[in-house]
């Protein structure tokens, strides 16, 4: 669950690097507001939430390999999951996002958190 989160993540990478032309693009197809226009701040916060979730991507990836070791950290990923995914759904809803969207990120997140809060705690026979 951690490798499929965690490449999951890393694609949001493209958006570190992408030109700020394909966000417009993206825009205008999601219908999410008349224009995305550029400004220096709203291209800096794309471009670092993109790097953030890319950065937990990678973070996800490597903790995967040894779970004995990390089982705590992994947890409390979880919980931080959960967490974030009740805050972002509450956050999507406030601004007005679409409503598939609304209904997707958040309870994706929580879902992935519950998952391997689940997970870590079982102890499973090799």
């Amino acid at each position: 669950m951690l490798r499929v989160g965690g490449l999951g993540m890393l694609f949001a990478l493209i958006f570190v690097f992408c030109p700020f032309s394909w966000m417009v693009r993206i825009n205008a197809w999601l219908e999410m507001s008349e224009e995305l226009i550029y400004t220096p701040v709203t291209s800096y916060l794309i471009r670092t939430l993109s790097a953030m979730y890319a950065i937990f991507g990678v973070l996800f990836l490597f903790i995967s390999f040894d779970l004995p070791r990390y089982r705590e950290l992994i947890r409390f990923l979880g919980m931080i999951s959960v967490v974030a995914g009740a805050g972002i759904t509450i956050l999507d809803a406030t601004i007005g996002l679409p409503l598939a969207w609304t209904a997707l990120e958040g309870p994706m997140t929580i879902a992935l958190g519950a998952i391997i809060i689940y997970l870590s705690r079982t102890k499973r026979r090799r």
